[in-house]
């Protein structure tokens, strides 16, 4: 087995399924080169091979493999096939609720089908919002998703089974900022005697 093939796994993954985990297992990417059609952590990826990989990571094996595409597929067939592909093993949400380590789609231009995609890195709405993506020429990279990647959002999805905790200010550990203040209440409540 190389480093780049995995072992099939359950589809669902064995331990709770955060923004934080998903965000870890993506930035294991970052510095990956670019490689049209391929998903090998540290060998190469293109976009979407980075999402097949993150995949990967959290749920074991992939749920389909993409057939072989070239790099202007999306405007020869003019179908929304990430879109679609997307829609089989993701939850679509609207764009404009994305969160962290929620999936883009993009297309850029208004009359082409999405054909790019990258993991969100902040919420959308954050004026400093960051994406992790594969780009032609390029490694892995987490970038700052400006105005004109946000303008060629058409999609956004979320990996299934995600716990719906505010993907709001990550510390650097990968805890939402207000954890340790919701474990220091939690601790306080359970050790208050209870009053009969």
């Amino acid at each position: 087995m190389t480093a780049c093939q995995t072992r099939s796994q359950t589809s669902s993954p064995a331990h709770s399924l955060t923004r934080a985990t998903i965000l870890a297992a993506a930035r294991t990417w970052i510095g990956t080169p670019y490689v049209h059609q391929a998903s090998c952590k540290g060998g190469g990826c293109d976009c979407l091979g980075l999402v097949r990989g993150v995949w990967r990571e959290l749920f074991g094996s992939e749920p389909e493999q993409p057939p072989p595409y070239t790099p202007d597929w999306a405007e020869r067939q003019r179908a929304e096939t990430l879109r679609d592909a997307a829609a089989r093993h993701l939850e679509q949400i609207d764009p404009r609720s994305a969160g962290a380590a929620d999936v883009l789609l993009f297309a850029f231009r208004d009359t082409s089908p999405a054909k790019h995609c990258a993991l969100l890195t902040t919420d959308i709405d954050d004026p400093a919002a960051r994406i992790i993506h594969a780009h032609e020429r390029l490694p892995v990279a987490e970038v700052a998703l400006f105005e004109g990647w946000r303008r060629k959002v058409r999609f956004a999805f979320r990996f299934p089974g995600v716990l719906e905790l505010s993907s709001r200010a990550y510390s650097p550990s990968g805890c939402p900022a207000d954890c340790a203040d919701q474990k220091v209440r939690r601790a306080v409540a359970l050790a208050k005697p209870e009053v009969s």
